[in-house]
């Protein structure tokens, strides 16, 4: 990430190609990402796999799954990243299983999973193919310094856009994320969702603009409304969740649109021959992945904990847990405030770039076409908007889950995770705050990637304040945090002079109703419904009420059944079709397949005949 590389040949290893290594800074970013993120989620495991986990296979895979996420981004050759990116889909799904004897919600996850990692798998493996065998050599290296004809380059982009999209969980190929990242293991969630699905931003970064220097508008248009469209269709559906880790899982699929608004974006302006706001939107998305890790490597760990002192991921069972887990409630509030994208937290400099590079571009980009310059305005749209859903969504999980009452025995008798637990929580804390205050430890060493990448110079410096270079925009992280400090104690101050008088002690006043109780309160499900009612056409909740009558007279009515759901609207307009027809072509699969060998025979009779007379015709 300083400025040098590194590389590597092991011919032995592989056939036909070897193995073939080359770090650069943009592999060595996303490298140090997932490094991090694996130390974190590694000492939270030792106190999660002793306490919480029945079974070795997660402590005998996980070395591996963090081997090949390490080893990606370091692959010089077409054959190396194949290799190591099967072996991370491989193990990634032998940790989504680990728990399968716990839950039947397991395997239909895994099975999820399997086969939409793999399709995306094989369109990487085509875009790739296409890629190499018109450049004539499958390294690096030679894709970099061949000029390939546009159809082929186009072709290749858009295949590594789908394949390595399906990794990021970018719309409509996110359907995995929301499965399988809730039924892992707490740790094992937190490496999939902050270090895995970042090599899918990785794989189209590295193909677009490294190995093809760019390309044209459109291919980053279609990024950039990917982007906005995964961003805040992700955080919609978080708003409306009360499963923890299910609602973390589209927060996933929320902030990695984000990204790639920052890398389309970024793309866009190469495009238009504006290396200088497309070093910035490229710094502002680098920076995302990095506090997107950072945050929710916190997040899954303190939600792990949760699950582990109560048995239940549903909000609307929890509450009350400030104080049996004071720890893991503070972990949990100091990772919704970054998710957030508040002052102090990390993700507000880096939305706060991502957002600049977006609203300096209509004006001072000349290279921009009108459908760009129509974009561009709705993509800050987009991100204001996902900003503020952002804020409703933390605030229902941290309020509701860990502020207000307990509403069953489980959330009660809740006591707090082991120390090594909150020691790996600690870990991730650190690395939310330490950007938040102080940017300028992580903003030199991402800013250089980008205009490595690019070939441009910074777009970012400053110690103190952060300063754009080439737009006007100046931010002063600590500051910020200064005069947040000092405006808090101000009012604590205030409060406290105000309690200093004797007070009056009276009971308040409850409408009659008596002491409050549980049920009283606000659930998650409650929290969310304003919210629902605004996207309905969005959302498209399903609601069904079923009236039971007496079978004595149908006037009279024994009993009332409301249900009310907020499905996947993609899953059910898009894969629920999908899914019906491959079924019924496998039922009519098995109808040909009756056991008659004379049957057999026949079909072999025909096929032969078919094939004659193709021969024919065509000689």
């Amino acid at each position: 990430m300083g400025g040098g590389s590194w590389s590597a040949s092991v011919p032995w290893l592989l056939p036909l190609s070897g193995v073939e290594f080359a770090v650069d800074g943009l592999g060595g970013l996303f490298m140090a990402v997932g490094g991090a993120v694996a130390v974190a989620a590694g000492v939270y495991g030792i106190g999660y796999a002793r306490h919480g986990l029945d079974g070795r296979l997660v402590q005998a895979v996980a070395p591996l799954f963090v081997l090949a996420v390490l080893l990606v981004p370091a692959a010089g050759d077409v054959g190396t990243l194949l290799l190591l990116w099967e072996l991370m889909a491989l193990t990634s799904l032998l940790l989504v299983l680990a728990e399968h004897g716990r839950r039947a919600e397991v395997a239909t996850a895994g099975r999820w999973y399997a086969v939409m990692t793999h399709l995306g798998f094989a369109a990487i493996l085509t875009g790739l193919l296409v890629l190499a065998s018109s450049a004539g050599d499958g390294s690096f290296a030679a894709l970099r310094a061949e000029e390939l004809p546009p159809g082929v380059a186009g072709l290749g982009f858009v295949l590594c856009l789908v394949g390595f999209g399906s990794k990021a969980g970018v719309l409509p190929l996110h359907a995995w994320l929301p499965r399988a990242h809730p039924e892992a293991p707490s740790h094992v969630s937190a490496l999939m969702s902050a270090a895995m699905v970042n090599l899918g931003v990785y794989g189209i970064v590295r193909v677009g603009l490294d190995l093809l220097a760019g390309g044209p508008r459109w291919w980053w248009l279609a990024v950039l409304v990917l982007g906005a469209g995964s961003a805040v269709y992700g955080i919609l559906q978080a708003a409306v969740r009360t499963d923890l880790k299910r609602l973390l899982g589209y927060s996933t699929t929320e902030n990695m649109g984000l990204v790639l608004v920052g890398v389309g974006a970024s793309g866009l302006y190469a495009a238009g021959g504006d290396r200088v706001l497309a070093a910035l939107a490229l710094t502002a998305a680098l920076l995302h992945v990095f506090t997107h890790a950072a945050f929710k490597t916190l997040l899954f760990l303190a939600a792990g904990s949760v699950v582990q002192a109560t048995g239940t991921r549903d909000l609307d069972a929890l509450g009350g847990l400030r104080t049996a887990m004071p720890a893991t409630t503070v972990a949990f509030g100091l990772g919704a405030l970054a998710a957030s994208a508040l002052p102090p937290g990390p993700a507000f400099v880096s939305e706060w770039l991502l957002l600049q590079s977006l609203v300096h571009g209509p004006g001072t980009a000349p290279g921009l076409d009108v459908l760009a310059s129509i974009v561009l305005p709705l993509a800050v749209a987009a991100v204001a908007l996902t900003a503020g859903l952002a804020v409703a969504t933390f605030v229902k999980a941290f309020g509701v889950g860990f502020l207000a009452r307990p509403r069953t025995a489980e959330a009660a008798a809740a006591r707090e995770c082991p120390p090594t637990m909150l020691a790996g929580m600690g870990v991730a804390a650190a690395a939310c705050v330490a950007p938040a205050l102080a940017p300028t430890l992580v903003l030199p060493a991402v800013t250089g990637v980008a205009a490595g990448v690019l070939g441009a110079g910074p777009a970012v410096r400053g110690a103190l304040t952060t300063e754009l270079i080439g737009v006007q925009g100046a931010m002063s992280p600590l500051l910020l945090v200064a005069a947040l400090a000092v405006a808090v104690a101000a009012v604590v101050g205030a409060l406290r002079l105000l309690a200093a008088r004797r007070p009056r002690q009276a009971r308040l006043w409850d409408c009659g109703g008596g002491p409050m109780s549980p049920r009283m309160e606000y659930t998650a499900t409650s929290f969310a419904e304003p919210l629902q009612r605004v996207f309905d056409d969005v959302l498209d909740p399903v609601q069904d009420v079923d009236v039971t009558h007496h079978r004595e007279s149908r006037y009279l009515v024994s009993a009332v059944a409301y249900r009310r759901s907020v499905p996947d609207r993609i899953e059910t307009g898009l894969y629920a079709p999908v899914l019906a027809a491959t079924a019924a072509w496998g039922r009519a699969g098995r109808r040909l397949a009756t056991g008659s060998v004379h049957r057999y025979l026949g079909y072999g009779f025909g096929t032969l005949c078919v094939l004659l007379v193709l021969l024919a015709v065509t000689w």
